[in-house]
């Protein structure tokens, strides 16, 4: 009887020996997948932030009134002016919806009379 006993227990420690193990190289796949997504994101940001500075460098002003004087003849495009702008008191704001009336009004007749009951403590 101690024997199987013995037997059995060495089972059990060798099933959870090979579950633990298991366990360990699926959190390492797990990491190396988290290393490798972080590096990912990483140089993703690092393009984002590029492609900015290249937006930031295409848009300047000044740059953009030079392509506008250069292809004047084929876009007909103006420089732009504060004078093109309007005024904030030239803005038009929608007027309040009314109230919609009150339909189907009920009509109460009567008094509202006080009582002995609704006097108790």
């Amino acid at each position: 009887m101690r024997s199987l006993f013995y037997v059995l227990s060495s089972l059990a420690i060798m099933a959870l020996a090979v579950w633990a193990y298991n366990e360990n190289h699926k959190t390492q796949q797990s990491k190396a997948q988290v290393a490798e997504l972080r590096r990912e994101i990483r140089s993703l940001r690092e393009a984002i932030s590029v492609q900015r500075a290249e937006w930031a460098f295409l848009n300047r002003p000044d740059r953009l009134r030079d392509l506008a004087e250069v292809n004047f003849d084929r876009l007909k495009l103006m420089p732009i002016t504060g004078a093109q702008f309007g005024r904030i008191d030239e803005i038009v704001y929608p007027l309040p919806e009314p109230e919609p009336a009150i339909s189907d009004a009920i009509e109460v007749l009567g008094e509202i009379r006080h009582t002995a009951e609704d006097e108790r403590p």
